[in-house]
């Protein structure tokens, strides 16, 4: 039968693992399911996210066709180490509390700039300072701005964050002499699997907690350490929940193996990685802190040509992490689009300039 978002008793069995040992696709077959895979900060060219941040779990159920919900809300840290070089991956992150205990943010022209923008200057929300770090580095032509910390305490500073300390002083950062160059970077999905207050998703007998759920806590704007607070609130509830109603499931034993038939390794690498690179430049340019009409639209014509070259590798070489991850971060990317299309107004992390004002009502974005 044909299975469609709107299909109401669809459920789920287990899983198909990639046993990165054996390299064979393995089926784990379960009475319940829980998607605990984390952000999708890969998405994007610069991320505070650990690599293995590709959005396994939502791009999963999304085609499950499960319900997917306000993927358009992506927070990004304003003050992530810009490092020169450094154009991919993880970005090291300069933690909030130093501009808590006094850290300035300054341009390149060493203006205090944040009082053009919010009368809590520094210390003003995430969206906030990293939308006015933004505008900053657009008008000057600059590719970061500056954390200035000399007039701080160095040694409360290397009690309070010796790690930060350590780290920019092994590319010749002395914070007591120099200002810390910082940029936006991505940092955390608030949207995600659509669950209800018992971490369920809308497909029987599967839950979601953490970054991978959307249960509604974060609304268009996380709050910081809520998403901590958050997984250990929803993991406690998808186990009491699972476990009240385990009894009632049945393994379901007819799941067929994983069909790798006419699949071949591939010959290419070049092929994968390239579509990465492509697909994280098209997002940080197009999809990023401020976005418009326009910018959304090229951003989805690159993704149509990605997706279509990506499932032809899928479906003719056999698995590997990095075309799985490949495929999951497109879905993920059509996903923050889409979203972002159909709200037609600026909300908390969505911030579009063709619509600058938020709507009188209030809705969420579901896929």
């Amino acid at each position: 039968r044909l299975v469609t978002k709107a299909t109401q008793d669809i459920e789920c069995y287990g899983v198909y693992l990639l046993n990165l040992e054996t390299h064979q696709t393995e089926k784990i077959l379960s009475k319940i399911t829980v998607l605990a895979t984390g952000g999708c900060g890969q998405v994007y060219r610069l991320t505070t996210n650990p690599k293995i941040a590709t959005g396994d779990g939502v791009a999963m159920m999304y085609r499950a066709k499960g319900r997917i919900e306000n993927m358009e809300f992506i927070q990004f840290h304003p003050t992530a180490l810009y490092e020169p070089g450094k154009r991919f991956g993880q970005a090291f992150l300069i933690t909030e509390a130093v501009r808590g205990d006094g850290g300035i943010l300054r341009n390149s022209k060493g203006e205090d700039f944040m009082v053009k923008y919010d009368a809590r200057l520094s210390l003003a929300p995430r969206d906030i300072v990293a939308r006015a770090i933004d505008n900053e580095m657009k008008v000057l032509g600059d590719e970061h701005v500056y954390l200035d910390c000399r007039h701080m305490d160095i040694e409360k500073f290397k009690t309070h964050f010796p790690t930060i300390y350590e780290k920019c002083l092994s590319i010749g950062i002395d914070i007591a002499k120099h200002m810390i160059p910082v940029a936006p970077a991505a940092h955390y999905s608030c949207g995600g699997i659509k669950t209800d207050e018992h971490g369920l998703s809308s497909i029987k007998r599967l839950y979601s907690c953490g970054e991978a759920a959307s249960t509604g806590l974060h609304g268009a704007n996380r709050l910081a350490s809520n998403s901590l607070l958050e997984a250990m609130v929803f993991g406690y509830r998808c186990f009491a929940h699972s476990l009240a109603h385990l009894d009632s499931y049945t393994i379901q034993e007819n799941i067929p193996d994983w069909d790798a038939e006419g699949t071949s390794d591939p010959k290419e690498m070049i092929l994968i990685t390239q579509s990465m690179k492509e697909l994280q430049l098209a997002m940080s340019d197009y999809v990023g802190i401020v976005r418009s009409d326009v910018r959304l639209e090229r951003a989805m014509k690159r993704l149509d040509l990605l997706h279509n070259e990506t499932e032809l590798l899928y479906k003719t070489t056999s698995l590997s992490p990095q075309l799985c991850e490949l495929r999951n971060l497109i879905t993920i990317a059509y996903l923050i689009v889409k979203s972002a299309q159909f709200r037609k107004e600026s909300r908390g992390l969505h911030y579009n300039i063709d619509y600058p004002k938020k709507s009188n009502q209030i809705e969420n974005i579901v896929l």
